[in-house]
This record gives structure tokens, C-alpha cells and sequence, in this order.
């Protein structure tokens, strides 16, 4: 709009400039060659009124064209308004031919950061000290709604109050304690419940995060009393029970030792029993089979056949030494197939 009206504004003094000019008039007084005085009168301002006329054309028709076009930034979305009215639609970045009349404001829609120092208090009245930092982009659909309803000085009007609001709101539920062990359940409600607030004025929380939680030093100094208190306790608890474990993993081991043996005594006599048992099954075996040998060889070795062994191995001397009753002694009996013969002590 203000390279139109610069535009019209540079026409018409040019327009009258060139009017101006053409009226100035000049009487000049001069002497003919006759020596008489001749007067008349010249428009020394003509010569400029054309060249001005033309440059205020060029001047304007730059400022009107300059008016009808546009060019909208990478990441950023065009406003469309009508003498302050926002338009429906919105232009994407690029270059774009528009009416004379029609103003660009352009909304970013890049993820933008911001970092918020706090001073919180949490449920026990302690003071906690906040470096809190959002990321958050504008809803492009919707960016001729929240310049509508809110402007371009979106941040200030809404965004850091919300983040104030959630940070100190949910930081009030926690004990000044408690926030130290909770930090990731804390940035997560607040997260939570800045995204909700966000979102009515079409605005996407993308993250956020705490960056730095600072409590005063006599707190801070009772935390560690207190921590260092529990990593004694902590500490002794360990000792006591590894002494304790200690000595019934004693106890355990004897109990097991014990018992190991008197299984292994027992396994032992079980063993011995056994090799008793089957030594004295062997001894019985081998009495039972020499008494069978001896009963076949009794019942196989004949009169006969025992003579007939003996004269096999009879080497022909008579013994010198004979037994018998009623002071007879036999020295050899041979009774055979083809007669026999005997000896007596009488003869």
C-alpha cells in the first residue's frame, strides 16, 4: 500500500511540476539591432517540464508494480488483510502478483525456540530457580487465525505466559525434594500440559525440556546431609547382610559337608555290603562247581578204568611197602578182557 500511494503521490507532483514549470515566465529586455529597446517575454521552466514529468511516470509506475507483487520468505506463510480485514487465504513462500490494495504480513513457521528463566516455589515454599526451553512452530493452516486473533507478537502475548503458567503450576505439586528424583516425570506433565494450552491458539508444542533446576544452598546443603546419612545407612545395611550371608553359607556349607559325607559312608557300606555279597556268592559258586566236578568224575572214574590209569602209569617196580588185612596184601590186581593174574605175599 505505501508503494502506491508513493507511486500516485510521485505522478501528480510530476503532473504538477510539469504545469509549474511551463508557466514560469521570464521578460527579457534587450536592445535590436536597430539600437531600439525591444521587450519580451520567455519560459525558461519548459526545458525541465518534460524531463520532469517523465521521471515522476517512471517513479510511479515503479511503486505501483512494486505494489502488485511479492515476495513471501522460505518457512514463512503470507498474511493476506484489506485495510486491516485478514483475508481467508494465505500465500506460500515464493513471489506472487497481488492488488495494489492488499497489505503481506509474514507469519514464520520454522520451528522457533524460546528459554524462559523462572522463579518457582514448590509445595514446601522452597524456591526453585528454572532455566525452561521450548521448541514450537505455528500451525501454517491456521496462521491467519492466530494473526487475527493474537498478531504477530504471538510470543509475548502467549507463548511465554503459558510457559510460566505450566512450569510454576505443575512444579507446585512436587516437594522441593521430590522434584530432584522426578525431573523426567516433571518435564513430562509440564510438557503435557503446556502442548494443551499451546494448541487453542494454533501452536505446536514440538519439545521441551528443563534445562537447569537451582534450589538455595541451605537446601541444597540439607540434600546432601541427608543423601550422605542414607549412603552410611545404606552402606552398614550392605555389611550386615553380607556378613550375615557370610556366615549361613557357612553354616550351609557344613550342613552340606555333613551330609555329603554320611551319603558317602553311607554309599561306601552299601559297597562293601555289595562286594561281601558277591564274594561270598563267588565262594558258593566255586564250592558248587568243584563238587559237581568232583561228583562227574566220580561217576565217570570206574574200577575199571582206574586200573587201567594205573597200569598206565605203573613204571614196573613192585612197591615195598604193602597193605592188606589178615596179613595179606594184594600188589597188583589186574582183572582183563584176556585173564588175570595175581600175586599174593605167600607165594
Amino acid at each position: 500500500m505505501f508503494e502506491l500511494i508513493f507511486g500516485i503521490i510521485a505522478l501528480v507532483a510530476a503532473a504538477a511540476g510539469f504545469i509549474a514549470l511551463r508557466k514560469i515566465k521570464k521578460e527579457v529586455r534587450e536592445k535590436d539591432s536597430s539600437g531600439n529597446r525591444v521587450t519580451y517575454t520567455t519560459t525558461p521552466g519548459k526545458k525541465f517540464a518534460f524531463p520532469v514529468l517523465i521521471l515522476g511516470i517512471i517513479i510511479a509506475v515503479v511503486c505501483i508494480a512494486a505494489s502488485c507483487t511479492v515476495s513471501i520468505e522460505t518457512g514463512h506463510t503470507g498474511i493476506v488483510t484489506t485495510f486491516g480485514r485478514v483475508e481467508d487465504y494465505t500465500l506460500d513462500s515464493g513471489f506472487h502478483v497481488k492488488a495494489p490494495w492488499h497489505e503481506i504480513v509474514q507469519m514464520d513457521n520454522r520451528v522457533q525456540k524460546a528459554t524462559v528463566n523462572l522463579g518457582c516455589f514448590s509445595s514446601d515454599i522452597q524456591e526453585v530457580k528454572t532455566i525452561y526451553t521450548v521448541n514450537y512452530q505455528i500451525n501454517k493452516s491456521n496462521a491467519q487465525e492466530l494473526y487475527r486473533t493474537v498478531g504477530v507478537n504471538y510470543y509475548s502475548t502467549v507463548v511465554e505466559p503459558n510457559i510460566q503458567q505450566s512450569v510454576k503450576n505443575i512444579m507446585a505439586h512436587y516437594t522441593a525434594e521430590s522434584l530432584v528424583g522426578a525431573r523426567d516425570k516433571l518435564a513430562g506433565e509440564i510438557e503435557e500440559n503446556l502442548a494443551n494450552d499451546l494448541s487453542r491458539y494454533n501452536i505446536e508444542l514440538v519439545s521441551s525440556a528443563i534445562e537447569d533446576m537451582d534450589f538455595t544452598d541451605e537446601f541444597t546443603n540439607a540434600v546432601e546431609a541427608k543423601q550422605v546419612a542414607v549412603q552410611n545407612k545404606l552402606r552398614a545395611q550392605t555389611e550386615q547382610e553380607q556378613k550375615t550371608m557370610e556366615t549361613q553359607q557357612a553354616k550351609d556349607r557344613a550342613l552340606i559337608d555333613a551330609e555329603a559325607a554320611a551319603e558317602v559312608a553311607k554309599i561306601a557300606a552299601q559297597a562293601d555290603l555289595e562286594v561281601t555279597k558277591i564274594q561270598a556268592d563267588a565262594a558258593e559258586y566255586a564250592g558248587q562247581k568243584e563238587a559237581a566236578k568232583n561228583k562227574a568224575i566220580s561217576e565217570w572214574l570206574t574200577p575199571e578204568l582206574i586200573n587201567y590209569y594205573y597200569i598206565q602209569q605203573w613204571n614196573g617196580k613192585l612197591p615195598e611197602t604193602y597193605m592188606g588185612s589178615d596179613n595179606v596184601s594184594t600188589i597188583v590186581g589186574i582183572n582183563g578182557a584176556n585173564g588175570s593174574e595175581s600175586h599174593s605175599a605167600d607165594e
